[in-house]
């Protein structure tokens, strides 16, 4: 596992997997008391050792059922006739740049929703051409994250519109590899993520990354 978390949050996110997926399939009433008391456990574990307060942890838990799976987050890669990345500013995170995306929502497939994302969020019309990468959000050196999330990262092709701030951002803009602005939501993107976009830009033949 990578250092960029502490052990901790790791060890009461996989109890808190482990409860929540026994109390899925149970049947014995004496198990769902122990798999509640292991939900528990693991809240009042990130309540220790995070700001956030134990009851709104305990709430994040008991709202999460079924099999306990990884969520997913997906980007989109967007680049004008220039070269220039599109960037856009969140209301969220102190108003720092990333790359236009958000939680996959369901009933859509990934490139669906990376598409509605980059239009509710910047204004402009896209095609997803490509799936740049599939990664680990706690491997790629983001911050600490109750839940465990993949990441997925999309070469999108600008098919129109106009830059057009939303609810959820609130500045839209066009930066050069060399001219990336410094105050990234680093919760969200990397600055080596940035790169990785450009390079598939230039080179579409290159391979998908993961993990």
């Amino acid at each position: 596992m990578s250092g960029t978390e502490p052990e901790w949050l790791a060890w009461a996110r996989e109890i808190q997997a482990t409860a929540q997926t026994g109390l899925a399939f149970t049947r014995d009433p004496y198990d769902r008391e122990r798999y509640e008391a292991l939900r528990d456990l693991a809240a009042r574990m990130m309540a220790a050792g995070s700001d956030a307060p134990m009851e709104r942890i305990a709430g994040l838990f008991a709202a999460e059922t079924g099999y306990a799976t990884p969520k997913l987050d997906v980007r989109g890669a967007v680049f004008d006739a220039g070269g220039r990345l599109l960037l856009v500013r969140e209301t969220a995170d102190h108003g720092r740049w990333t790359l236009p995306g958000g939680w996959a929502d369901v009933n859509l497939t990934p490139a669906e929703n990376v598409v509605k994302e980059v239009r509710e969020e910047s204004g402009y019309a896209v095609r997803a051409r490509k799936l740049v990468a599939l990664w680990d959000r706690t491997r790629q050196g983001h911050g600490p994250l109750v839940f465990s999330c993949a990441k997925a990262f999309f070469l999108c092709d600008l098919l129109g519109g106009t830059a057009t701030p939303s609810i959820e951002t609130s500045e839209i803009g066009w930066f050069a590899e060399d001219a990336l602005p410094d105050d990234l939501s680093l919760g969200r993107i990397q600055p080596g993520q940035l790169r990785q976009m450009f390079a598939h830009r230039r080179d579409p033949t290159l391979p998908t990354a993961f993990d």
